[in-house]
Protein backbone atom coordinates (compact mmCIF):
# COMPACT_ATOMS: atom_id res chain seq x y z
CA UNK A 1 0.00 0.00 0.00
CA UNK A 2 2.33 2.36 1.01
CA UNK A 3 4.66 1.56 -2.21
CA UNK A 4 1.34 2.14 -4.57
CA UNK A 5 0.96 5.39 -2.49
CA UNK A 6 4.95 7.09 -3.06
CA UNK A 7 4.20 5.76 -7.39
CA UNK A 8 1.21 7.63 -7.01
CA UNK A 9 2.70 10.55 -5.53
CA UNK A 10 5.57 10.68 -7.56
CA UNK A 11 3.56 10.11 -10.49
CA UNK A 12 1.53 13.17 -9.71
CA UNK A 13 4.99 14.86 -9.00
CA UNK A 14 6.44 13.96 -12.27
CA UNK A 15 3.00 15.24 -13.96
CA UNK A 16 3.15 18.92 -12.45
CA UNK A 17 7.11 19.13 -13.68
CA UNK A 18 6.26 18.03 -17.21
CA UNK A 19 3.21 20.63 -17.03
CA UNK A 20 5.13 23.45 -15.42
CA UNK A 21 8.24 22.95 -18.35
CA UNK A 22 5.33 23.02 -20.89
CA UNK A 23 3.33 25.80 -19.75
CA UNK A 24 6.59 27.51 -19.31
CA UNK A 25 7.86 26.98 -22.77
CA UNK A 26 4.16 28.45 -23.84
CA UNK A 27 5.07 31.91 -22.32
CA UNK A 28 9.04 32.47 -23.17
CA UNK A 29 9.80 32.18 -19.55
CA UNK A 30 8.34 35.28 -18.93
CA UNK A 31 9.03 36.27 -14.88
CA UNK A 32 6.27 36.46 -12.64
CA UNK A 33 4.59 34.16 -10.55
CA UNK A 34 5.21 30.34 -9.59
CA UNK A 35 2.40 28.75 -7.75
CA UNK A 36 0.15 25.62 -6.86
CA UNK A 37 -2.98 27.51 -8.91
CA UNK A 38 -3.32 30.13 -11.31
CA UNK A 39 -5.70 32.96 -9.92
CA UNK A 40 -8.90 32.58 -12.15
CA UNK A 41 -9.49 28.50 -11.71
CA UNK A 42 -11.28 27.23 -8.78
CA UNK A 43 -9.79 26.70 -5.86
CA UNK A 44 -7.00 29.75 -6.97
CA UNK A 45 -9.84 32.40 -7.30
CA UNK A 46 -10.76 32.12 -3.64
CA UNK A 47 -7.05 32.03 -1.93
CA UNK A 48 -5.81 34.38 -4.58
CA UNK A 49 -8.73 36.82 -5.04
CA UNK A 50 -7.38 39.79 -3.15
CA UNK A 51 -3.68 38.80 -4.13
CA UNK A 52 -3.90 42.25 -7.17
CA UNK A 53 -4.65 44.17 -3.74
CA UNK A 54 -2.20 43.01 -1.16
CA UNK A 55 0.45 43.06 -3.74
CA UNK A 56 -0.15 46.06 -5.32
CA UNK A 57 2.72 48.08 -4.73
CA UNK A 58 5.36 45.49 -5.07
CA UNK A 59 4.04 42.50 -7.47
CA UNK A 60 5.81 43.95 -10.41
CA UNK A 61 8.58 45.79 -8.70
CA UNK A 62 9.74 42.31 -7.67
CA UNK A 63 9.69 40.62 -11.07
CA UNK A 64 11.26 43.68 -13.21
CA UNK A 65 8.42 44.82 -15.19
CA UNK A 66 5.00 45.62 -15.23
CA UNK A 67 4.36 42.76 -17.35
CA UNK A 68 4.58 39.52 -15.84
CA UNK A 69 3.64 35.69 -16.22
CA UNK A 70 1.46 33.15 -14.00
CA UNK A 71 2.63 29.69 -14.24
CA UNK A 72 0.73 27.45 -12.16
CA UNK A 73 2.46 24.00 -10.69
CA UNK A 74 -1.04 22.08 -10.63
CA UNK A 75 -4.45 23.80 -11.22
CA UNK A 76 -4.91 25.99 -14.38
CA UNK A 77 -3.46 27.31 -17.62
CA UNK A 78 -0.19 30.09 -17.90
CA UNK A 79 -1.60 33.75 -17.96
CA UNK A 80 0.23 37.22 -19.04
CA UNK A 81 -0.04 39.52 -16.18
CA UNK A 82 0.13 43.15 -16.78
CA UNK A 83 -0.50 46.53 -15.80
CA UNK A 84 1.01 48.07 -19.02
CA UNK A 85 -1.73 50.09 -20.94
CA UNK A 86 -0.29 49.13 -24.38
CA UNK A 87 -0.38 45.63 -23.72
CA UNK A 88 -4.27 46.57 -22.88
CA UNK A 89 -5.10 48.53 -25.54
CA UNK A 90 -3.52 45.51 -27.83
CA UNK A 91 -6.11 42.71 -26.28
CA UNK A 92 -9.39 44.65 -25.34
CA UNK A 93 -9.49 46.95 -28.59
CA UNK A 94 -12.68 45.01 -29.95
CA UNK A 95 -11.43 45.16 -33.39
CA UNK A 96 -12.72 42.37 -35.58
CA UNK A 97 -8.86 42.08 -36.51
CA UNK A 98 -8.22 41.50 -32.60
CA UNK A 99 -6.93 38.52 -31.90
CA UNK A 100 -8.23 38.65 -28.15
CA UNK A 101 -11.74 37.71 -26.80
CA UNK A 102 -13.49 38.08 -23.56
CA UNK A 103 -13.60 34.14 -22.34
CA UNK A 104 -17.11 33.42 -21.66
CA UNK A 105 -16.70 31.56 -18.44
CA UNK A 106 -15.68 35.47 -17.07
CA UNK A 107 -18.58 36.57 -17.79
CA UNK A 108 -20.96 34.33 -16.05
CA UNK A 109 -22.66 37.34 -13.61
CA UNK A 110 -22.75 39.67 -16.73
CA UNK A 111 -24.65 36.35 -18.78
CA UNK A 112 -27.79 35.81 -15.91
CA UNK A 113 -30.62 36.49 -18.67
CA UNK A 114 -28.53 36.39 -21.83
CA UNK A 115 -25.53 37.85 -24.25
CA UNK A 116 -24.98 41.98 -23.71
CA UNK A 117 -22.69 44.69 -24.97
CA UNK A 118 -20.20 44.28 -22.35
CA UNK A 119 -19.95 40.46 -22.07
CA UNK A 120 -19.87 40.13 -26.29
CA UNK A 121 -17.28 39.99 -28.67
CA UNK A 122 -16.64 40.76 -31.98
CA UNK A 123 -19.66 40.88 -34.77
CA UNK A 124 -22.44 40.30 -31.88
CA UNK A 125 -20.25 43.35 -29.63
CA UNK A 126 -21.16 45.54 -32.75
CA UNK A 127 -24.53 44.66 -33.64
CA UNK A 128 -25.27 45.38 -29.24
CA UNK A 129 -23.44 49.11 -29.41
CA UNK A 130 -25.37 50.08 -32.65
CA UNK A 131 -28.26 49.30 -30.78
CA UNK A 132 -27.16 50.80 -27.43
CA UNK A 133 -25.45 53.71 -28.33
CA UNK A 134 -28.20 56.36 -29.49
CA UNK A 135 -29.59 55.87 -25.99
CA UNK A 136 -26.13 57.73 -24.96
CA UNK A 137 -26.74 61.54 -25.62
CA UNK A 138 -26.16 65.24 -24.05
CA UNK A 139 -30.13 65.37 -23.58
CA UNK A 140 -29.81 62.51 -21.30
CA UNK A 141 -27.00 64.35 -19.73
CA UNK A 142 -28.89 66.90 -18.61
CA UNK A 143 -31.69 64.68 -17.55
CA UNK A 144 -29.02 62.96 -15.11
CA UNK A 145 -27.81 66.26 -13.89
CA UNK A 146 -31.55 67.77 -12.97
CA UNK A 147 -33.03 64.15 -11.59
CA UNK A 148 -30.02 63.95 -9.39
CA UNK A 149 -30.47 67.36 -7.97
CA UNK A 150 -33.59 66.46 -7.21
CA UNK A 151 -32.98 63.29 -5.86
CA UNK A 152 -30.21 64.76 -3.75
CA UNK A 153 -33.52 67.46 -2.44
CA UNK A 154 -35.48 64.71 -1.89
CA UNK A 155 -32.52 63.01 0.42
CA UNK A 156 -32.55 65.94 2.23
CA UNK A 157 -36.05 66.40 2.72
CA UNK A 158 -37.29 62.42 3.43
CA UNK A 159 -34.28 61.66 6.08
CA UNK A 160 -34.61 65.16 8.12
CA UNK A 161 -31.73 66.39 7.28
CA UNK A 162 -33.09 69.87 6.52
CA UNK A 163 -33.95 69.79 10.37
CA UNK A 164 -30.34 69.32 12.17
CA UNK A 165 -26.74 71.12 11.75
CA UNK A 166 -25.15 67.55 12.25
CA UNK A 167 -25.92 64.66 10.07
CA UNK A 168 -24.55 60.80 10.51
CA UNK A 169 -24.44 57.99 8.12
CA UNK A 170 -22.78 54.83 9.39
CA UNK A 171 -22.51 53.10 6.16
CA UNK A 172 -22.09 55.92 3.12
CA UNK A 173 -22.88 53.46 0.84
CA UNK A 174 -26.75 52.98 1.56
CA UNK A 175 -26.84 56.53 0.22
CA UNK A 176 -24.76 56.00 -2.65
CA UNK A 177 -26.28 52.39 -3.79
CA UNK A 178 -29.57 53.98 -3.43
CA UNK A 179 -29.06 57.46 -4.90
CA UNK A 180 -27.72 55.31 -8.05
CA UNK A 181 -30.24 52.86 -8.41
CA UNK A 182 -32.56 55.69 -8.40
CA UNK A 183 -31.16 58.02 -10.92
CA UNK A 184 -30.90 55.17 -13.26
CA UNK A 185 -34.32 54.26 -12.62
CA UNK A 186 -35.15 57.97 -13.78
CA UNK A 187 -33.04 58.76 -16.38
CA UNK A 188 -31.99 55.50 -17.47
CA UNK A 189 -35.94 53.64 -17.62
CA UNK A 190 -37.84 56.57 -16.84
CA UNK A 191 -39.66 55.40 -13.81
CA UNK A 192 -40.96 58.02 -11.80
CA UNK A 193 -39.43 56.95 -8.48
CA UNK A 194 -38.07 59.12 -5.70
CA UNK A 195 -36.01 58.39 -2.34
CA UNK A 196 -38.94 57.84 -0.56
CA UNK A 197 -40.92 55.51 -3.00
CA UNK A 198 -38.34 53.85 -4.52
CA UNK A 199 -39.56 51.02 -7.69
CA UNK A 200 -41.35 47.52 -7.33
CA UNK A 201 -41.28 44.40 -8.21
CA UNK A 202 -44.19 43.58 -9.91
CA UNK A 203 -46.16 41.29 -7.71
CA UNK A 204 -45.19 44.26 -4.74
CA UNK A 205 -43.46 41.95 -2.68
CA UNK A 206 -40.57 43.87 -2.37
CA UNK A 207 -38.61 46.99 -3.88
CA UNK A 208 -36.45 47.06 -6.96
CA UNK A 209 -34.02 47.99 -4.49
CA UNK A 210 -34.30 44.86 -2.01
CA UNK A 211 -34.52 43.06 -4.77
CA UNK A 212 -31.30 43.89 -6.82
CA UNK A 213 -29.48 44.52 -4.11
CA UNK A 214 -30.50 41.11 -2.92
CA UNK A 215 -29.55 39.37 -6.23
CA UNK A 216 -26.59 41.29 -6.20
CA UNK A 217 -25.21 40.18 -2.84
CA UNK A 218 -25.71 36.44 -4.11
CA UNK A 219 -24.61 37.36 -7.60
CA UNK A 220 -21.86 34.79 -8.07
CA UNK A 221 -24.28 31.60 -6.57
CA UNK A 222 -26.11 32.47 -10.02
CA UNK A 223 -23.18 31.23 -12.02
CA UNK A 224 -23.91 27.84 -11.40
CA UNK A 225 -25.93 26.45 -14.13
CA UNK A 226 -29.61 27.07 -14.08
CA UNK A 227 -30.50 23.52 -13.61
CA UNK A 228 -29.37 23.48 -10.02
CA UNK A 229 -30.84 26.79 -8.99
CA UNK A 230 -33.46 24.86 -7.49
CA UNK A 231 -31.66 23.13 -4.78
CA UNK A 232 -32.65 23.69 -1.30
CA UNK A 233 -29.70 26.24 0.02
CA UNK A 234 -30.97 29.51 1.81
CA UNK A 235 -28.31 31.60 -0.51
CA UNK A 236 -29.27 30.08 -3.97
CA UNK A 237 -33.42 30.17 -3.20
CA UNK A 238 -32.90 33.61 -1.85
CA UNK A 239 -30.87 34.60 -5.21
CA UNK A 240 -33.07 32.80 -7.50
CA UNK A 241 -35.92 34.31 -6.04
CA UNK A 242 -34.55 37.98 -6.29
CA UNK A 243 -33.56 37.32 -9.95
CA UNK A 244 -37.34 36.44 -10.96
CA UNK A 245 -38.46 39.22 -9.12
CA UNK A 246 -36.33 41.37 -11.51
CA UNK A 247 -36.68 39.44 -14.43
CA UNK A 248 -40.85 40.31 -14.16
CA UNK A 249 -40.14 43.89 -13.34
CA UNK A 250 -38.02 44.19 -16.12
CA UNK A 251 -39.48 42.19 -18.80
CA UNK A 252 -43.19 44.49 -17.75
CA UNK A 253 -41.90 47.48 -18.73
CA UNK A 254 -40.06 46.18 -21.76
CA UNK A 255 -43.64 44.98 -22.96
CA UNK A 256 -44.86 48.67 -21.71
CA UNK A 257 -42.14 50.48 -23.62
CA UNK A 258 -42.58 48.77 -26.77
CA UNK A 259 -46.43 48.92 -26.51
CA UNK A 260 -45.90 52.61 -25.91
CA UNK A 261 -43.56 53.16 -29.10
CA UNK A 262 -45.72 51.33 -31.05
CA UNK A 263 -49.29 53.29 -30.61
CA UNK A 264 -46.67 56.53 -31.20
CA UNK A 265 -46.11 55.03 -34.91
CA UNK A 266 -42.58 54.08 -34.14
CA UNK A 267 -41.32 57.16 -32.55
CA UNK A 268 -42.43 58.19 -28.88
CA UNK A 269 -41.77 61.16 -26.67
CA UNK A 270 -39.83 59.64 -23.93
CA UNK A 271 -36.19 60.38 -24.29
CA UNK A 272 -34.53 57.89 -21.37
CA UNK A 273 -32.16 55.57 -21.83
CA UNK A 274 -34.51 52.49 -21.73
CA UNK A 275 -36.79 53.93 -24.31
CA UNK A 276 -34.23 54.93 -26.94
CA UNK A 277 -33.19 51.51 -26.42
CA UNK A 278 -36.09 50.01 -27.16
CA UNK A 279 -36.94 52.22 -30.05
CA UNK A 280 -33.56 51.68 -31.72
CA UNK A 281 -34.04 48.08 -30.70
CA UNK A 282 -37.46 48.05 -32.83
CA UNK A 283 -36.61 50.06 -35.74
CA UNK A 284 -33.11 47.70 -36.39
CA UNK A 285 -34.82 45.22 -38.19
CA UNK A 286 -30.96 43.79 -39.40
CA UNK A 287 -29.26 44.26 -35.69
CA UNK A 288 -32.81 43.27 -33.64
CA UNK A 289 -32.09 41.68 -30.29
CA UNK A 290 -34.09 39.08 -28.81
CA UNK A 291 -36.25 39.96 -25.45
CA UNK A 292 -33.68 38.09 -23.62
CA UNK A 293 -30.77 40.63 -25.26
CA UNK A 294 -32.85 42.85 -24.79
CA UNK A 295 -33.29 42.53 -21.30
CA UNK A 296 -29.88 41.59 -20.33
CA UNK A 297 -28.63 44.56 -21.68
CA UNK A 298 -30.82 46.80 -19.47
CA UNK A 299 -29.87 44.57 -16.21
CA UNK A 300 -25.63 45.70 -17.19
CA UNK A 301 -26.96 49.12 -17.20
CA UNK A 302 -28.60 48.92 -13.84
CA UNK A 303 -25.50 46.60 -12.54
CA UNK A 304 -22.57 48.23 -14.26
CA UNK A 305 -24.05 51.74 -13.81
CA UNK A 306 -25.26 51.36 -9.97
CA UNK A 307 -22.52 49.75 -8.90
CA UNK A 308 -19.49 51.35 -9.84
CA UNK A 309 -20.65 55.02 -9.13
CA UNK A 310 -22.07 54.35 -5.42
CA UNK A 311 -18.77 52.58 -4.98
CA UNK A 312 -16.32 55.35 -6.13
CA UNK A 313 -18.63 58.03 -4.63
CA UNK A 314 -17.97 56.16 -1.68
CA UNK A 315 -14.30 56.30 -1.80
CA UNK A 316 -14.73 59.94 -2.83
CA UNK A 317 -16.13 61.17 0.35
CA UNK A 318 -13.81 59.05 2.16
CA UNK A 319 -10.78 60.63 1.14
CA UNK A 320 -12.54 64.08 1.41
CA UNK A 321 -12.26 63.66 5.02
CA UNK A 322 -8.53 62.43 4.91
CA UNK A 323 -7.50 65.71 3.26
CA UNK A 324 -9.83 68.80 4.55
CA UNK A 325 -7.32 71.03 2.61
CA UNK A 326 -8.72 69.12 -0.76
CA UNK A 327 -12.04 69.45 0.38
CA UNK A 328 -12.03 73.27 0.95
CA UNK A 329 -10.33 74.02 -2.12
CA UNK A 330 -13.10 72.04 -3.89
CA UNK A 331 -15.99 73.52 -2.00
CA UNK A 332 -14.23 77.29 -2.96
CA UNK A 333 -14.68 76.03 -6.56
CA UNK A 334 -18.17 75.68 -5.83
CA UNK A 335 -18.59 78.45 -4.27
CA UNK A 336 -17.23 81.14 -7.21
CA UNK A 337 -18.80 78.63 -9.95
CA UNK A 338 -22.35 78.43 -8.28
CA UNK A 339 -22.40 81.35 -5.88
CA UNK A 340 -25.22 81.74 -3.28
CA UNK A 341 -28.56 81.68 -3.32
CA UNK A 342 -28.81 79.79 -6.49
CA UNK A 343 -28.47 75.89 -7.54
CA UNK A 344 -25.79 74.58 -9.63
CA UNK A 345 -27.26 73.72 -13.32
CA UNK A 346 -25.86 71.15 -15.92
CA UNK A 347 -23.79 74.12 -17.98
CA UNK A 348 -22.05 74.70 -14.60
CA UNK A 349 -20.33 70.79 -15.18
CA UNK A 350 -17.64 71.85 -17.41
CA UNK A 351 -16.07 74.87 -14.90
CA UNK A 352 -16.48 72.21 -12.05
CA UNK A 353 -12.79 70.56 -12.92
CA UNK A 354 -11.92 69.72 -9.18
CA UNK A 355 -15.32 68.25 -8.02
CA UNK A 356 -14.75 65.65 -11.20
CA UNK A 357 -10.53 65.59 -10.25
CA UNK A 358 -11.71 64.05 -6.75
CA UNK A 359 -14.14 61.48 -8.37
CA UNK A 360 -11.27 60.43 -10.94
CA UNK A 361 -8.45 60.20 -8.56
CA UNK A 362 -11.13 58.11 -6.03
CA UNK A 363 -11.49 55.85 -8.94
CA UNK A 364 -7.93 55.60 -9.61
CA UNK A 365 -6.86 54.57 -6.10
CA UNK A 366 -9.95 51.96 -5.76
CA UNK A 367 -11.33 51.00 -9.68
CA UNK A 368 -14.82 49.54 -9.91
CA UNK A 369 -13.82 47.49 -12.63
CA UNK A 370 -10.56 46.08 -10.97
CA UNK A 371 -9.87 43.40 -14.10
CA UNK A 372 -10.39 42.24 -17.49
CA UNK A 373 -9.48 39.04 -19.15
CA UNK A 374 -9.27 38.12 -22.40
CA UNK A 375 -8.23 34.93 -23.92
CA UNK A 376 -6.08 34.62 -27.14
CA UNK A 377 -8.10 33.10 -29.97
CA UNK A 378 -4.93 32.05 -32.12
CA UNK A 379 -1.26 31.66 -32.07
CA UNK A 380 -0.14 35.54 -31.81
CA UNK A 381 2.43 37.72 -30.57
CA UNK A 382 2.27 40.21 -28.25
CA UNK A 383 4.33 43.66 -28.16
CA UNK A 384 5.69 43.87 -24.41
CA UNK A 385 6.78 47.44 -23.81
CA UNK A 386 10.43 46.88 -22.06
CA UNK A 387 10.90 48.15 -18.22
CA UNK A 388 11.03 52.00 -17.00
CA UNK A 389 13.65 53.43 -18.18
CA UNK A 390 14.94 50.88 -21.35
CA UNK A 391 13.09 51.95 -24.76
CA UNK A 392 11.39 49.30 -27.32
CA UNK A 393 9.54 46.25 -26.90
CA UNK A 394 9.85 42.43 -27.06
CA UNK A 395 7.74 40.32 -28.63
CA UNK A 396 5.99 37.64 -26.73
CA UNK A 397 4.86 34.66 -29.07
CA UNK A 398 1.33 33.83 -26.90
CA UNK A 399 -0.05 29.80 -27.85
CA UNK A 400 -3.65 29.56 -28.92
CA UNK A 401 -5.17 29.76 -25.05
CA UNK A 402 -3.61 31.68 -23.52
CA UNK A 403 -5.35 34.06 -20.96
CA UNK A 404 -4.08 37.76 -20.57
CA UNK A 405 -4.95 38.98 -17.31
CA UNK A 406 -5.22 43.19 -17.63
CA UNK A 407 -4.88 44.40 -13.85
CA UNK A 408 -6.24 47.73 -13.65
CA UNK A 409 -5.31 47.80 -10.04
CA UNK A 410 -1.59 47.49 -11.35
CA UNK A 411 -2.80 49.82 -14.27
CA UNK A 412 -3.37 52.94 -12.14
CA UNK A 413 -0.85 52.87 -9.33
CA UNK A 414 2.18 52.26 -12.39
CA UNK A 415 5.10 54.64 -12.49
CA UNK A 416 5.05 54.83 -15.93
CA UNK A 417 1.73 56.85 -15.90
CA UNK A 418 1.60 58.39 -12.47
CA UNK A 419 3.72 60.37 -10.38
CA UNK A 420 3.65 59.59 -6.99
CA UNK A 421 0.84 57.10 -7.95
CA UNK A 422 0.32 55.56 -3.87
CA UNK A 423 -0.54 59.74 -3.07
CA UNK A 424 -4.18 61.16 -3.20
CA UNK A 425 -3.56 64.26 -5.85
CA UNK A 426 -6.53 65.21 -7.92
CA UNK A 427 -4.82 68.34 -8.94
CA UNK A 428 -3.17 65.38 -11.91
CA UNK A 429 -6.80 65.73 -13.01
CA UNK A 430 -7.32 69.60 -13.12
CA UNK A 431 -7.87 71.26 -15.80
CA UNK A 432 -8.27 67.73 -18.18
CA UNK A 433 -9.17 68.50 -21.71
CA UNK A 434 -11.72 66.28 -23.77
CA UNK A 435 -8.73 65.15 -26.01
CA UNK A 436 -7.13 63.86 -22.72
CA UNK A 437 -9.97 61.71 -21.80
CA UNK A 438 -8.32 58.58 -23.03
CA UNK A 439 -5.94 59.08 -20.21
CA UNK A 440 -8.61 58.27 -17.56
CA UNK A 441 -8.21 54.55 -17.97
CA UNK A 442 -10.84 53.63 -15.16
CA UNK A 443 -13.58 53.55 -17.78
CA UNK A 444 -11.37 51.33 -20.00
CA UNK A 445 -10.16 52.25 -23.06
CA UNK A 446 -10.63 52.85 -27.20
CA UNK A 447 -14.08 50.86 -28.12
CA UNK A 448 -14.53 48.85 -25.78
CA UNK A 449 -14.88 51.88 -23.18
CA UNK A 450 -17.37 52.28 -20.81
CA UNK A 451 -20.30 53.78 -22.84
CA UNK A 452 -22.08 55.12 -19.68
CA UNK A 453 -18.77 57.09 -18.29
CA UNK A 454 -20.54 60.72 -19.20
CA UNK A 455 -23.72 59.68 -17.38
CA UNK A 456 -21.72 58.22 -14.02
CA UNK A 457 -19.53 61.38 -14.63
CA UNK A 458 -22.55 63.75 -14.43
CA UNK A 459 -24.19 62.03 -11.76
CA UNK A 460 -21.12 62.03 -9.34
CA UNK A 461 -20.34 65.56 -10.24
CA UNK A 462 -23.96 66.88 -9.61
CA UNK A 463 -23.84 64.96 -6.39
CA UNK A 464 -21.11 65.97 -4.94
CA UNK A 465 -21.15 69.49 -5.85
CA UNK A 466 -24.83 69.85 -4.06
CA UNK A 467 -23.69 67.80 -1.29
CA UNK A 468 -19.85 69.63 -0.40
CA UNK A 469 -21.89 72.80 -1.17
CA UNK A 470 -24.35 72.39 2.07
CA UNK A 471 -21.67 70.05 4.28
CA UNK A 472 -18.69 69.52 5.30
CA UNK A 473 -17.84 66.11 5.53
CA UNK A 474 -16.06 64.70 8.21
CA UNK A 475 -14.77 60.84 9.44
CA UNK A 476 -17.30 59.09 11.78
CA UNK A 477 -15.08 57.88 14.39
CA UNK A 478 -15.82 54.68 16.47
CA UNK A 479 -15.00 55.50 20.45
CA UNK A 480 -11.33 55.86 20.79
CA UNK A 481 -10.51 55.95 16.78
CA UNK A 482 -8.03 58.27 15.46
CA UNK A 483 -8.42 59.40 11.97
CA UNK A 484 -5.30 57.36 11.03
CA UNK A 485 -7.04 54.35 12.25
CA UNK A 486 -10.40 55.09 10.51
CA UNK A 487 -8.66 55.78 7.45
CA UNK A 488 -6.80 51.93 8.03
CA UNK A 489 -10.31 51.00 8.36
CA UNK A 490 -11.81 52.30 5.82
CA UNK A 491 -9.60 52.27 3.02
CA UNK A 492 -9.11 49.19 2.19
CA UNK A 493 -10.43 46.69 -0.06
CA UNK A 494 -13.80 45.25 -1.25
CA UNK A 495 -14.04 42.49 -3.73
CA UNK A 496 -16.52 41.06 -5.57
CA UNK A 497 -17.59 41.31 -8.80
CA UNK A 498 -16.60 44.87 -8.84
CA UNK A 499 -14.21 46.55 -6.20
CA UNK A 500 -15.26 49.51 -3.71
CA UNK A 501 -14.07 50.35 -0.25
CA UNK A 502 -14.88 48.98 3.28
CA UNK A 503 -18.15 50.56 4.47
CA UNK A 504 -17.73 54.38 5.05
CA UNK A 505 -19.05 56.13 8.24
CA UNK A 506 -19.25 59.72 7.80
CA UNK A 507 -20.54 62.77 8.94
CA UNK A 508 -21.88 65.63 7.34
CA UNK A 509 -21.77 69.46 8.83
CA UNK A 510 -24.13 72.08 7.96
CA UNK A 511 -22.06 74.89 6.30
CA UNK A 512 -22.72 78.41 7.69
Amino acid sequence: MIVELLVLVLGLWLYSRLKFVRQMRAIAKLPGLRQGTDLLSFPGNLWNLYLPWTRRFTLYKENGNDTISLVPYFAGRPAVYTSNMDVARQVIGGSHRCDFLKPEEFSQTLLVWGVNLVAADGDTWRTHRKVMGPAFSNSLYEMVWEKTAEIYKDIVHSEGWANRDVVETPVIQDVTFKLALLVLANCGFGFPFSWSSPPTTANGEMSVLEALSEMLKHQLVLMIPKKLWNLPFKALQSAKKSHDLIYAFMQEKVKERQAEIKQDGGFGTKTDAFSLLVRANSQGEKTQLDENELISNIYVLLFAGHETTAHTLAATLAYMCIYPKIQEEVFQQIQSVAGTGTDPIFADQAKLDKVMAIFYEAGRLFPAGWVMIRQAVKDTILEVPNPIGEEGTTSLPLPEGTNVIVDMIGTQINDRYFEEPEKFKPERWYGLAPSDFEKVTTFSVGPRACLGRKFAETEAVCFLTYLMRDYRVEALLSPGETLHGWRERVLDANIMVTLGVKDVPLKFIRRT
